[in-house]
């Protein structure tokens, strides 16, 4: 152990779950809007790991931006290429992997994340997530006359789905670095280092 974990409990909790992870990634699903990016790149910094962000390294494959890709070849062929480069991507754990909304509804990316990582949910309130796409104009599935309706209705489609992930962790309008918490003592009582209850707004998915 570090002088530094000997010093500091939190460092040494981190350093005991980045261990325990071995090759596994620490995988981040939900809805456009979520924060799985910026949550992501805080966590990661937290436990000294590389953050990667899914449509970064889809739009560096195929030198096109996620709208593009959309717009060019379609959702069908886009989800195939998301799922090529997310298998190849969680060859490289440890690390904490975003991914796209519609990334986890792939049966392959399930399986594949089920595989060689623990899924976190990052679940928001539906007025949350509005509110922050709208500031976006990159988002190719809310491009439609009624944006607000068609949140609601992916959100309807894909929650089921989502709620097979690993954990699920309450994401809403507080510091990231409080997400980010619940994150981790959700993540030692799920690979057996802790005892007690994650922190409020982490939820063990049966």
């Amino acid at each position: 152990m570090s002088d530094t974990a000997l010093h500091n409990p939190d460092a040494a909790a981190e350093s005991a779950i980045v261990a325990a992870l071995a090759q596994r990634s620490i995988v981040l699903i939900g809805m456009m809007g979520a924060g799985k990016s910026s949550v992501g790149r805080r966590l990661a910094t937290r436990l000294a790991i590389p953050f990667v962000d899914a449509d970064a390294k889809i739009e560096e494959a195929a030198q096109m931006t996620i709208p593009e890709i959309f717009e060019t070849y379609g959702e069908t062929e886009f989800r195939s290429a998301e799922a090529r480069v997310i298998t190849r991507l969680l060859e490289g754990g440890p690390q904490v992997l975003a991914t796209g909304g519609g990334a986890f509804m792939h049966p392959e990316t399930r399986a594949v994340v089920r595989d060689k990582g623990i899924s976190f949910w990052l679940n928001a309130e539906f007025d949350v997530l509005l509110r922050r796409v709208k500031r976006r104009t990159d988002r190719p599935l809310l491009k439609t006359d009624d944006p607000a309706a068609t949140l609601k209705r992916l959100m309807a489609e894909r929650h089921p789905t989502y709620a097979q992930a690993d954990v699920t962790i309450h994401s809403r309008d507080v510091p990231h670095e409080k997400v980010v918490d619940e994150i981790l003592t959700a993540l030692a009582r799920h690979l057996g280092l802790a005892n007690q209850d994650p922190a409020s707004g982490a939820e063990r998915t049966p």
